[in-house]
């Protein structure tokens, strides 16, 4: 039986202000959506691995995001953290307007 991903439609690029995250709730996940002032899109888990802070209101640049409770950073490519940390990242694009993200099916 084949493995196929799922595409899930987040809504218009502009829900997520440049320079910004926004965290959206996917099949019951909190998933935090990036946008790069340069338009660069990323999507990681919304909690911190740590104190499990709400890491879409956290600082984020250079592909880069800082949790807003203890300054933790992430790598948004890899969701490498600090020590042992880190989160779990999904391909997110824009296409015709609309944030399509990635969701790997269930096991």
């Amino acid at each position: 039986m084949a493995d196929t991903m799922k595409l899930v439609n987040l809504g218009p690029v502009d829900k997520v202000p440049k320079g910004q995250g926004f965290c959206f709730i996917v099949g019951g996940q909190e998933i935090a959506v990036f946008r790069q002032r340069d338009g660069r899109l990323f999507a990681t888990q919304n909690r911190c691995p740590h104190k499990q802070a709400p890491l879409s209101e956290g600082l984020m640049g250079g592909g880069v995001v800082i949790c807003p409770f203890h300054s933790h950073k992430f790598d948004l490519c890899t969701g490498q953290g600090p020590d042992q940390e880190k989160l779990k990242v999904y391909p997110v694009k824009e296409k015709d307007g609309q944030l399509l993200l990635t969701l790997e099916p269930n096991p």
